[in-house]
């Protein structure tokens, strides 16, 4: 059982501690896509009233990683393999705008700010546990994007950015097989590092192709087999 957090942690609302918890076992595996989580249990089980657990819900219902359903509680949501390459389609086209920006805006400490990003995440081959190395990695990828939106210089572009990263976490760590990115990170930071070249040189149209080939290119490793839709259209969620 976790520690009741009802009296710790000052200056954050409980709401937002609530649903980076739940978001973390949803990201592990704890709840399953198509499971059901108690919103009793969660408040028991963290001490605190209903309404935080209920604010930490409705934001994880905004992102698209779960479903309120009325008298019922809330599932984990679930996405056809449809829906996740659509994903991360859209995706790609939006961080590439993002890299792009970057490119062309981005100072010399900033610079030095990705390199250290980079590096970060080149150290993960060291790690042999894989459940470890894809929990690492994936705090670590991204910081190494929050830095790019950062070079962009556009709060519009990041707030928008910020909901998509947690839905790709999501889609990541449910759509597929288990810690799908574990044994891909050193292509993975290829990538980064063609990225982070193109970004430093200032060369625009590379920095955006080479992000959006980073991104759609999560989709060989996360798709799940193909599902067909139902006769009134793409399954979206748990019945």
């Amino acid at each position: 059982m976790s520690e009741p957090i009802a009296s710790g942690r000052p200056g954050q609302r409980l709401g937002h501690v609530v649903l980076e918890q739940l978001k973390e076992r949803i990201l592990d595996g704890k709840y399953k896509p198509g499971s059901r989580i108690s919103i009793e249990e969660v408040r028991a089980e963290f001490g605190v009233s209903k309404q935080p657990v209920m604010d930490a819900m409705r934001r994880l219902e905004s992102i698209g990683i779960v479903q309120i359903v009325p008298q019922s509680g809330c599932r984990v949501e679930s996405y056809t393999s449809w829906e996740v390459e659509d994903f991360f389609r859209l995706f790609g086209s939006f961080e590439s705008e993002i890299a792009a920006a970057a490119a062309a805006r981005r100072t010399p400490a900033q610079l030095d700010e990705l390199d250290e990003a980079w590096r970060r995440i080149e150290e993960l081959n060291t790690c042999t546990d894989s459940v470890e190395r894809a929990r690492r990695y994936r705090g670590l990828n991204r910081e190494f994007h929050l830095v790019i939106h950062r070079m962009a210089h556009s709060r519009v572009m990041a707030e928008q950015s910020k909901r998509m990263w947690d839905m790709s976490d999501f889609l990541i760590n449910t759509a597929g097989p288990p810690h799908p990115l574990a044994d891909a990170i050193v292509d993975r930071n290829h990538d980064h590092d063609v990225i982070r070249t193109a970004i430093r040189q200032q060369r625009v149209e590379v920095a955006r192709a080479a992000m959006g080939s980073h991104i759609t290119g999560t989709i060989d490793h996360v798709k799940p087999g193909p599902v067909a839709p139902s006769p009134a259209g793409p399954a979206h969620g748990t019945p």
